[in-house]
């Protein structure tokens, strides 16, 4: 089935209780797929997960068992091929380096996609694939879920006010204490599995950025390997420049024996410093799932609060509580929804990955020369 992104593409049909759900084909069912896209595409009732694909038994079995009624295939292209049920979008949830051939069979069979973060493993790559798409008239989405965190969201609204006054810097933290390694593809330095920090937690803290101060023009950045054994960078720093001034300071890590702060926002008149990670990800590793049985879904305790003010520390007491905004991995299937039903934009467009993927390229190449690069 092809999905045109207009009021008459997929699921437009309408039953005396509205249109009916979208038909979603979701291609990985390992960590992304299994505790991140099932459950918020289940959660949604616009949304019908109606067909997973795994090579794996076990993963098979509890897809089937989450999920009941589930078709699992062996194959993605069993998704598209000629004869299968019709689907209104595939989401891809795969190992990185499947990302572009994956998306691109699904977009050449007609079908609108999601595809996790990174959207490919160079900004050239993401720029194709969003030239196929906008050729078919489809829509190509990538799932950065960060955007609805809840700091991230409580950031944004105070940005919005103008409460910090012009912003200078960003500071943005996304620090874990992992000092064995777990093994799989996203510790292997293989080049072509697109795997290390920089290309995985870096994919958010730069979205993060652009998102909140838009274009970078320069990029300087530090990458090490600390834990022996490792193949792929696990300590990673980067400086971005923004066109509009801002300077932002991006740090992910797995060697992190004491945690800083999830954000550090200074202004010309106050600043704003957030610790704790968003509640969401543990919520869903849990089994928790976020619908009318969940009405405190992403909401944080008052002691994770920011703190707002100019001065002192907050850990001192310095500056005024923030209450923090919910967290809303929800409303991205939401709005690739409405996005495809003609009713709303695509919440995250594979141009702005491709911009995010400029930096992380940036990044890497300043980290190897050790030069600053300008974009």
């Amino acid at each position: 089935m092809t999905g045109t992104g207009t009021g008459t593409g997929p699921g437009s049909e309408h039953s005396p209780h509205g249109p009916r759900p979208l038909r979603v084909g979701l291609v990985g069912y390992g960590l992304a797929g299994s505790v991140f896209h099932a459950p918020l595409i289940a959660a949604s009732a616009d949304l019908d997960l109606v067909a997973v694909t795994t090579g794996d038994p076990e993963r098979a079995a509890a897809a089937r068992a989450a999920h009941p009624g589930v078709r699992v295939a062996a194959r993605p292209e069993e998704l598209w091929e000629e004869g299968a049920d019709p689907l209104d979008l595939i989401v891809v949830a795969s190992p990185n380096k499947t990302h572009v051939p994956l998306a691109e069979a699904a977009l050449k069979a007609g079908l609108p996609v999601v595809v996790d973060k990174p959207l490919a493993a160079t900004a050239a790559e993401a720029r194709g694939l969003a030239a196929l798409a906008d050729e078919r008239g489809l829509l190509l989405s990538v799932f950065q879920n960060r955007r609805w965190d809840s700091d991230f969201r409580t950031l944004r609204g105070l940005l919005d006010a103008g409460a910090l006054g012009e912003v200078q810097r960003f500071e943005s933290r996304f620090e874990r204490w992992r000092p064995q390694l777990k093994g799989g593809w996203r510790e292997s330095g293989a080049p072509e599995e697109i795997g290390g920090l920089l290309y995985d937690l870096g994919s958010h803290v730069v979205d993060q950025a652009l998102a909140l101060f838009g274009p970078a023009v320069t990029v300087y950045a530090e990458s090490d390997v600390r834990r022996p054994g490792a193949e792929a960078d696990d300590d990673t720093f980067i400086a971005v420049t923004h066109a509009n001034g801002v300077r932002s300071h991006l740090y992910v890590s797995a060697t992190t024996a004491q945690l800083g702060p999830r954000f550090r926002v200074l202004g010309s008149e106050a600043g704003f410093v957030k610790y704790g990670l968003d509640p969401q990800e543990a919520a869903l590793r849990e089994g928790l799932r976020p619908g009318p049985d969940a009405p405190d879904w992403g909401a944080e305790p008052e002691e994770l609060w920011g703190r707002l003010g100019a001065g002192e520390s907050p850990l001192t007491g310095g500056g005024a509580p923030v209450e923090s905004l919910p967290g809303d991995y929800p409303a991205y299937y939401a709005a690739v929804a409405a996005a495809l039903r003609g009713t709303g934009p695509n919440p995250v467009t594979a141009h702005e990955a491709a911009a995010a993927l400029d930096v992380l390229e940036a990044a890497r190449r300043s980290a190897h020369e050790r030069v600053t690069v300008t974009l």
